[in-house]
């Protein structure tokens, strides 16, 4: 983030530019309605790739231990569950929920708090919320970023590239 220092009034006051790369996005419901929630990404936060690179890896490793306990799950043997379900469908069941549970804190270190709460605008969790999320991460968010994050190497090259005649590289 880039910021400008200038006194106010006083020795003893500093004015901070706002940062212009905001990504804001203004979360609408299925009728078209605004709920009144949003979700903020500042474009040129330098832990925002780290986050989004975290989010990739935490979401393979939990996708892999579901696929894990799937197939734990299948080479037991099947018996009359508790209910209506047997036994492994219950356990695949309970696995995905744990798995849900995850992936929610996953996003929403990415998304930031409650990001998925926002998105769900009191709905419940579906089979469909992860593939949704993942759908508004791909085709609306990662463009911006990745655009933003060539705007910052540029600057950060311009920052610190040696500047002196003089010196070899």
């Amino acid at each position: 983030m880039e910021a400008e220092i200038k006194p106010i009034k006083s020795d003893n006051e500093i004015r901070i530019k706002r940062n212009e790369d905001i990504l804001k996005l203004k979360i609408i419901d299925e009728n078209g309605n605004d709920t009144g929630n949003y979700l903020e990404f500042d474009l040129e936060d330098i832990e925002l790739p780290t986050r989004y690179q975290e989010l990739i890896d935490e979401d393979k490793k939990n996708r892999a231990e579901l696929n894990a306990q799937f197939i734990i799950i299948d080479k037991k043997q099947d018996h009359k569950g508790k209910k209506l379900l047997s036994y492994k469908e219950e356990a695949k069941i309970k696995a995905a929920q744990e798995f849900y549970k995850k992936q929610i804190k996953v996003y929403n270190m990415f998304l930031g708090e409650n990001g998925v709460e926002k998105l769900l605008n009191g709905r419940k969790l579906s089979w469909n919320t992860l593939n949704e999320i993942d759908e508004i991460i791909n085709t609306i968010i990662l463009p911006k970023l990745e655009i933003n994050a060539n705007n910052i190497k540029k600057k950060i090259k311009k920052k610190y590239s040696n500047k002196r005649d003089d010196v070899i590289e």
